[in-house]
């Protein structure tokens, strides 16, 4: 997967150009979106239960972060979320704390470049 980059300029360049004046807004929201997201992803990976509904909300949260990821160019990131989404679908509950570090560490990254990007 280190083959994958960080960040796709290219798609920030790209959204940069249609949102114009809202493209800092919209990097900004992705951010807070992005850490509310983690937060209720570690309380549910977190937890002791492993039930069927705790399982799926944890996919459908990863799905759904794995989306905004892809939007915004966020490649890697996006991978990752993938992982968990596809283990949570298999009912996988192996090592998800670890996947779950590996999406935190690489949303540090990710929203380093981009506070970068728009500074």
């Amino acid at each position: 997967m280190s083959e994958t980059q960080h960040l796709s300029y290219d798609v920030l360049n790209s959204l940069k150009d249609i949102m114009e004046d809202d493209f800092v807004l919209l990097i900004d929201t992705f951010i807070q979106d992005s850490q509310s997201r983690l937060q209720t992803l570690q309380q549910l990976v977190g937890g002791n239960d492993r039930d069927s509904i705790r399982i799926d909300s944890i996919r459908r949260d990863a799905h759904s972060f794995k989306g905004s990821c892809s939007n915004l160019g966020a490649l890697r990131l996006a991978s990752f979320c993938a992982v968990l989404e596809s283990k949570a679908l298999n009912k996988n509950v192996d090592d998800l704390g670890v996947d779950l570090a590996e999406i935190k560490e690489e949303f540090f990254i990710v929203r380093k470049m981009m506070l970068d990007f728009i500074a």
